[in-house]
C-alpha cells in the first residue's frame, strides 16, 4: 500500500536530481569557458545559476511542508532532511560555477593565457566526484558513496599542483601575477566542488546506513 509520505518523498527525489542535472551542466559550462577561452560562455552562467537558485527555493518549501504536514520519522525524516542538506550543497556548486565563469571572464582578456597541464585533471576529477556522488544518492548506493568520501584527497593533491604550478609560474614572470592568481582561485573552487561531493555523499551514507560519517576521521582522532 502506498503511504501518503510516498509521492512527497518522490518528489523531493526528483527535485533534487534535476537540481544536480543542473548543477552538472553548470560546472562543465564554466569549465569550458575557461578551457576553451570562451567569454560567451561564461556570461551564460550566471543565468544558468539563477535556476539552481530557483529549485533551492522550492525544495526549500517543500522540505518545510513535508516536515510540517507529515511529521515524518526514522527512515523517511533522514530522507527529508538529507534532501534539504543535499540541495543546499548543489547551490553551492552553483555560486563556484558563477565564481570560475568570473574567472573565466578575466583570463579571456589575457592572450595568451596559458593554463597549466593539471588543470585540465583537477577539473575532470572534480566534475566525476560530483557525478559519483549523484549517482550514489540516485542510486541509494553506500559504496559508490564511500568511493566518493576516498577521492578526497586526489582532489586535494590535484588542487596542490595546480597552485604550486602558479606559484612558481608567478616567480619566473611577475608580469603573469593576475592570470596565475585567476587560476589558484579556479583551483580552490574545484577542490571545494569536491567538498560539496563528499558532503552529498555522506548524505546518502546517513539515508541507506542510518550513520553519521561526518568528521568521523577527525573524531576518531
Amino acid at each position: 500500500m502506498t503511504r501518503v509520505v510516498d509521492p512527497i518523498l518522490k518528489e523531493l527525489r526528483e527535485s533534487l536530481l534535476r537540481m544536480g542535472s543542473l548543477a552538472e551542466a553548470i560546472l562543465d559550462k564554466s569549465l569550458r569557458a575557461v578551457l576553451e577561452t570562451d567569454p560567451d560562455l561564461a556570461r551564460q552562467v550566471e543565468k544558468d545559476d539563477l535556476e539552481i537558485d530557483r529549485l533551492d527555493v522550492e525544495i526549500d518549501a517543500a522540505v518545510l511542508r513535508a516536515l510540517a504536514l507529515q511529521a515524518p520519522v526514522a527512515d523517511d525524516l533522514r530522507g527529508v532532511v538529507a534532501v534539504k542538506m543535499a540541495a543546499n550543497d548543489l547551490e553551492r556548486v552553483g555560486d563556484l560555477a558563477r565564481n570560475i565563469a568570473k574567472s573565466a571572464l578575466r583570463l579571456a582578456g589575457q592572450v595568451p593565457a596559458r593554463l597549466p597541464a593539471g588543470l585540465a585533471r583537477l577539473a575532470s576529477a572534480a566534475q566525476g566526484v560530483l557525478r559519483r556522488a549523484l549517482d550514489s544518492y540516485s542510486e541509494s548506493n553506500a559504496r559508490v558513496a564511500r568511493e566518493v568520501l576516498d577521492s578526497d584527497d586526489r582532489i586535494d593533491a590535484a588542487q596542490d599542483e595546480v597552485v604550486r604550478a602558479a606559484l612558481a609560474e608567478i616567480s619566473a614572470d611577475p608580469d603573469r601575477a593576475s592570470v596565475c592568481v585567476d587560476l589558484i582561485l579556479i583551483a580552490k573552487n574545484l577542490e571545494r566542488v569536491g567538498d560539496h561531493a563528499t558532503n552529498i555523499a555522506e548524505d546518502v551514507i546517513l539515508v541507506t546506513e542510518a550513520r553519521n560519517v561526518k568528521h568521523a576521521e577527525k573524531l576518531r582522532a
